[in-house]
């Protein structure tokens, strides 16, 4: 079998990651049957990008007479993003939810969809990632030991912090926010001043509360579910970043189901993204209304500043001819 390119870690830690998540999944094998298939989300049970997945199991299911099923670890339960991602490249785990960040530096197709101010809206999302350059993008994870399934929806990101308002970009100067491990990132936060602290998702909590950062930057539904906001008391809608999650399958999973079952796999996939962006545009809206609540202080910002920081981070982020095209073709289907 050859070995997935890309993620670069020694092969000594492939090994004790994938020992862990056997012991981790052992349990539930001997229980449910050789025929359940595993997935692994860093959020809890409701999330929408977890009822996502459920709900793609349950396609998957009826489409293959129950012969494929599948157990959702969700909550983080088999380790953080980028741990489990590992795992499922060489087959330890069968499914994975991930957030686009831990792909950037595997894949240079990735940083296309993840580059700030790139989507004008969420429909401008949408219609791209539906079409052939999602699919393209998709197809670029598969030599990384990775079958790229379907994009989720992770809406609008914006900064919030545990000191002042954001307004304009000289605001954010030496506020230390915790980001993804992603180098673009760190280069986005860097171009506007502040410091750049990578960081798992699970730990941003606690280091808001005992000020290890000042804060960070998510969507609605993260900045609430995660309870950040009871700690990070402004939130300023910068609306900087709207990258995708994506729905991954391990490729040496993939490469065993018969040509029947790998295209019920992909189909599940597709149907579910409808129905998950449901969930997410309604859980988008309870999450603004308990934060609002709250008496976070939320302001409204021009991003105009912010978008002219960020120039040169493009630039330095397309490296090859092809992300520069698909570049262009996206912002040519604004306004569509």
């Amino acid at each position: 079998m050859t070995e997935p390119r890309g993620l670069g870690w020694p092969v000594g830690r492939r090994a004790i990651l994938g020992g862990l998540a056997a012991g981790a999944l052992a349990g539930c094998t001997r229980i449910l049957g050789p025929d359940v298939m595993t997935a692994s989300d860093t959020h809890p049970i409701g999330y929408p990008t977890v009822e996502g997945v459920r709900r793609f199991g349950e396609l998957l299911a009826a489409a293959t007479d129950g012969r494929l099923d599948l157990r959702i670890y969700a909550g983080g339960q088999l380790g953080n993003e980028r741990d489990t991602l590992e795992i499922t490249s060489f087959g330890g785990i069968d499914f994975n939810r991930v957030n686009l960040a831990p792909l950037n530096s595997i894949e240079p197709l990735t940083i296309v969809a993840a580059l700030p101010f790139l989507f004008e809206s969420i429909g401008h999302l949408r219609r791209v990632l539906d079409g052939p350059i999602g699919n393209e993008i998709l197809a670029s994870l598969e030599p990384h030991g990775l079958i790229g399934l379907c994009f989720y929806d992770s809406g609008a990101r914006s900064f919030y912090n545990t000191r002042r308002p954001i307004h304009r970009p000289d605001d954010m100067r030496g506020l230390k926010l915790r980001v993804p491990s992603s180098d673009l990132y760190i280069a986005m936060v860097r171009s506007l001043g502040a410091d750049a602290v990578p960081m798992p998702l699970d730990e941003v909590y606690q280091s808001l509360a005992q000020g290890v950062i000042d804060g960070a930057e998510n969507n609605w539904p993260s900045f609430e579910n995660g309870r950040h906001y009871e700690v990070a008391r402004y939130y300023s809608l910068t609306r900087h970043l709207l990258a995708p999650e994506v729905f991954v399958m391990s490729k040496v999973k993939y490469d065993a189901l018969s040509d029947r079952d790998r295209e019920a796999v992909r189909r599940s996939a597709k149907q579910s993204v409808p129905f998950m962006r449901r969930l997410w545009d309604a859980q988008v809206e309870k999450s603004r209304a308990i934060v609002m609540a709250s008496g976070v202080k939320v302001n409204e910002v021009d991003p105009a500043p912010f978008a002219e920081r960020m120039t040169a981070m493009w630039d330095a982020a397309l490296t090859t001819p092809r992300q520069r095209e698909l570049v262009q073709m996206i912002l040519a289907q604004r306004g569509g």
